[in-house]
C-alpha cells in the first residue's frame, strides 16, 4: 500500500447547518441538468447504481415519501393513478424530461386544496376528549389510506391531537395559577379553553396550507434532484451555486444565526447541535434533539413551522442582533417549551477548539473541546483544527497536567488531513486510517513526523453524532490502544466525499448555472481492516445517554454503503498503555453501575425507546393529562438528581488566563463556557478514568 500525508478531499459532517435549495439560477425544467446528474452518479460514484427499472421504482416511491412524508394528502387510488411511471424514471432522467415530476405536483395541489376544506370542516365544533378514542399513526408505514372517508377521519384525530396538546397545556397553567393564588390571573371555563385550542390549530392550519400553496415547481425539483443523489447514498447530495457557498462557510467554521444546527426530517425541524458560546449555547435551555414547533418575533403571534421547508424556517429565526425570537419546542420526552432567545452574532472564537484544566484535589488534568475538523477552504493560511488542537496541547502541557480528554461529542467531521495530523500528536509516527478509492488499492494516511506532542494518559469522548472524521480519530487511537474511547456508539459514516463542479464539467447552456454535487468516493477503514461504515466505533466504556436506543446513525439510512473489510495496515499497539486497558474498562464500568444518576438515565432512555416506537397516541384528556404527569416526573427526578452532583473545579490555563485578563469581555463568555461544564457526569467518569492510569 501506498504512503501518503493528505489526501485534497474531505470528509463532511453528517449535518449541514442549512441547505436553502433555490433554483432561481435554472429554469425549472432544465433538460440538461438531470442528464448531467445522472452522468457523473454513474460514472464518479464510489459504488455506483445503474439507473435502471429497479431504481426507477424505488426513486418513485422516494419521491412522493418526500412530498407527502406523513400520508396526509394521497390515498392509494392517486398512486395507482401515478404507476405508469413507476419503471420509466429511468429514461425520464436521461432523456430530461419530467412527465412523472409534473403530475405528481399537479396532483399535489390539488389535493391540498381539498383537504383545506375538511380542516375549516372539522374544527367549526367543539371535541369530546371523554371518548376513548386513539390515533394511529406509524411513520414508517409503507401503506397509504384506502379512501377519502379514510383520510378525512385520519384528519379528524390529527386536529383532535393537536387541539388536546394546547388544551392540557392551557388547563395546567390555569390550574397552578390557582395554586399560586395569581390574582392577576383570571380563570376560564373548560369550554373557553377548548374553544382557544381550537381557534390556535385553526390559526395554525391556515398559515400551513398558505406557505403549501407557495411551495413551488423550484423547490420541489430541489426535493426530486436529491432525491436521485440521495439513493446513491446518503450524503451525496446536490447543491445548487447558493447552497455551496453555504457549506464552504460551514465548513470553516464561519457560523451565524441563533448557533443551531438545524435538519429536516419528515416534516419535522429538529436541532442537531448547538453551537458553543452562541445566543443559543448562552440563554441554555435550547437542547440537541428538541424538535421545533413555532417560531415567534419576540411578543407577535407564532408561526407554525411544522412541514416547513427548512430554509423558510430559518429566515424565521434569524434576525437583527439585539432583537428576540421565541421558539417553542417539543422535547424528546413530548413536553413543550417556550425558549426565548436573544439574537446575536455568533462570535468565530466559539466554534473552534478550545481548552480548561479540571483540578481533582490539587491534581491537573486537561480538557479540549474539538467541535469539529474544519479547514478554511478558501484560504491556505487561515485557520485550521490541527493549528488550534497544537496549541490547546501545548498550553496544557505548561501547567502539567497529568491526563487529557479530548472531548468529540457532536463533531460531525470535517477535514481529513487535519485528522490525519491531530493523530499524530499522540502517537510515533504511523497509519491513521486506510482510504479506498472506486476500483484501486487502498492507501494509507498517516503521520510520518516522530515527534510526540503529548504522550501521557488520554481519553477521546464520543456520542452518537461523532461521525466521519471524528470516527477516524477515535478508531485510530482504540486500535493503538493508545487512548480510552468513552460515551456511546458513535454514528457509522465511514465514507469520503468531494465537490464535482457541474459548470467545469460540463459546457453548461449560457447564462446558466448548474452547480455542485457532493458525491462519495472514496470509503475510509480502520487501520486493523475493518470499517465504521454502519458500525461506528463502539467505546471502551459505554456510559448510559436517554437517547441511547432510539433508531440513529448510518445503519438506519436504507441507502446507505455496506460495511466490508479489507487487509490491516502494519501498526504497532502502544505497549505504555495496552496492559491497563482491561482494567480501566473494568473499573468505570462498576463507577457507572453503581451511579444512581447513571442508573436513572438508563431507565430513562428505555422508557424513551417505548415512546418512539410507539404508533398509538390517546386523545383522551384524563389519559393524556397522566402521560405528561409521568414524563414531567420523570423529568424532575432526573434534575434533582443532576442538583446533587458535585461541581468539578474547572478553571483556565494559565496561557489563557494571562491573555483573557486584559479583556474581561472575553474573559466572562470563557469562564461561562467552563461553567458550562461543571455538572457534566460524562467529563466526570472520563477523569475518573485518566486518574486509573498509571
Amino acid at each position: 500500500m501506498k504512503q501518503i500525508k493528505y489526501l485534497i478531499y474531505f470528509l463532511p459532517s453528517v449535518v449541514l447547518l442549512t441547505l436553502a435549495f433555490c433554483f432561481k439560477e435554472n429554469k425549472e425544467s432544465d433538460p440538461f441538468l438531470s442528464q448531467a446528474l445522472v452522468d457523473v452518479l454513474e460514472n464518479y460514484h464510489y459504488e455506483p447504481k445503474t439507473v435502471n427499472n429497479e431504481f426507477s421504482e424505488k426513486l418513485f416511491q422516494m419521491y412522493l415519501d418526500r412530498i407527502d412524508s406523513r400520508k396526509k394528502f394521497f390515498i392509494q387510488s392517486n398512486i395507482d393513478s401515478l404507476s405508469e411511471h413507476k419503471f420509466d424514471l429511468d429514461n425520464q432522467l436521461r432523456d430530461g424530461k419530467y412527465d412523472f415530476f409534473n403530475q405528481v405536483n399537479t396532483m399535489h395541489n390539488q389535493r391540498i386544496g381539498l383537504v383545506e376544506k375538511w380542516y375549516l370542516e372539522i374544527l367549526e365544533a367543539p371535541f369530546d376528549f371523554k371518548v376513548k378514542e386513539t390515533l394511529e399513526f406509524d411513520e414508517n408505514s409503507p401503506k397509504y389510506l384506502s379512501n377519502e372517508i379514510e383520510l378525512k377521519e385520519f384528519w379528524r384525530k390529527s386536529l383532535k391531537q393537536q387541539v388536546l396538546e394546547r388544551l392540557s397545556r392551557k388547563i395546567d397553567a390555569q390550574e397552578k395559577a390557582i395554586l399560586r393564588k395569581d390574582t392577576v390571573f383570571k380563570k376560564l371555563s373548560y369550554d373557553t379553553i377548548e374553544k382557544q385550542s381550537r381557534n390556535e390549530v385553526l390559526k395554525l392550519q391556515e398559515d400551513w396550507f398558505k406557505r403549501l400553496k407557495k411551495f413551488n415547481k423550484t423547490e420541489r425539483l430541489s426535493i426530486y434532484f436529491n432525491c436521485l443523489t440521495e439513493m446513491f447514498d446518503p450524503h451525496t447530495n446536490y447543491f445548487p451555486p447558493k447552497d455551496k457557498e453555504n457549506f464552504d462557510i460551514r465548513m470553516s467554521g464561519k457560523l451565524e444565526g441563533i448557533g443551531a444546527q438545524l435538519q429536516e426530517k419528515d416534516g419535522q425541524i429538529r436541532v442537531v447541535s448547538i453551537v458553543p458560546g452562541s445566543p443559543s449555547y448562552k440563554q441554555g435551555q435550547l437542547k440537541p434533539g428538541y424538535i421545533i414547533i413555532k417560531v415567534a418575533q419576540g411578543a407577535d403571534e407564532p408561526v407554525d413551522v411544522s412541514n416547513m421547508p427548512i430554509d423558510d424556517a430559518i429566515q424565521l429565526i434569524r434576525g437583527k442582533k439585539g432583537t428576540e425570537v421565541r421558539l417553542t419546542v417539543k422535547k424528546p420526552d413530548e413536553t413543550i417549551l417556550v425558549v426565548p432567545i436573544i439574537r446575536d452574532v455568533v462570535v468565530m472564537e466559539d466554534t473552534y477548539a478550545k481548552s480548561m484544566i479540571i483540578d481533582v484535589k490539587g491534581d491537573k488534568y486537561g480538557y479540549i473541546y474539538l467541535p469539529s475538523f474544519y479547514l478554511d477552504m478558501n484560504d491556505r493560511n487561515g485557520r485550521s483544527c490541527s493549528k488550534d488542537v497544537q496549541k490547546e496541547i501545548e498550553k496544557l502541557k505548561e501547567d502539567n497536567v497529568k491526563g487529557i480528554i479530548l472531548d468529540l461529542r457532536d463533531n460531525g467531521g470535517g477535514s481529513l488531513s487535519d485528522v490525519v495530523e491531530i493523530g499524530g500528536f499522540f502517537i510515533d509516527k504511523g497509519p491513521i486510517t486506510l482510504v479506498k478509492s472506486r476500483d484501486r488499492k487502498p492507501e494509507i494516511l498517516a503521520d510520518l513526523n516522530s515527534d510526540v506532542l503529548w504522550a501521557g494518559p488520554l481519553t477521546i469522548m464520543v456520542n452518537e453524532n461523532s461521525a466521519s472524521a471524528s470516527e477516524i480519530l477515535a478508531a485510530a487511537m482504540q486500535d493503538y490502544k493508545r487512548a480510552m474511547i468513552i460515551g456511546t456508539p458513535t454514528f457509522g459514516k465511514g465514507t469520503v466525499q468531494r465537490f464535482f463542479d457541474l459548470d467545469d464539467a460540463f459546457n453548461s447552456p449560457e447564462g446558466e448555472k448548474l452547480g455542485s454535487i457532493k458525491i462519495t468516493i472514496q470509503k475510509f477503514y480502520r487501520i486493523d481492516g475493518t470499517t465504521t461504515q454502519k458500525n461506528g466505533v463502539i467505546p471502551d466504556v459505554i456510559i448510559p445517554d436517554r437517547y441511547r436506543y432510539l433508531e440513529y446513525g448510518e445503519k438506519s439510512n436504507e441507502f446507505s454503503l455496506n460495511a466490508d473489510k479489507i487487509p490491516q495496515a502494519d501498526f504497532s499497539i502502544n505497549k505504555k498503555y495496552s496492559p491497563q486497558i482491561m482494567s480501566i474498562k473494568s473499573k468505570s464500568e462498576k463507577r457507572i453501575e453503581e451511579n444512581s444518576l447513571f442508573k436513572e438515565i438508563e431507565a430513562i432512555a428505555k422508557r424513551i425507546e417505548i415512546q418512539d416506537k410507539r404508533t398509538s397516541y390517546t386523545l383522551n384528556l384524563e389519559d393524556y393529562q397522566a402521560e405528561i404527569k409521568r414524563n414531567e416526573e420523570d423529568n424532575k427526578r432526573y434534575e434533582e438528581l443532576i442538583k446533587k452532583v458535585v461541581n468539578l473545579k474547572l478553571i483556565n490555563s494559565s496561557a489563557d488566563q494571562n491573555e483573557l485578563n486584559s479583556d474581561e469581555l472575553k474573559l466572562k463568555i470563557k469562564n461561562d463556557w467552563n461553567k458550562g461544564y461543571e455538572k457534566d457526569i460524562y467529563i466526570q467518569e472520563a477523569i475518573n478514568v485518566l486518574r486509573d492510569f498509571k
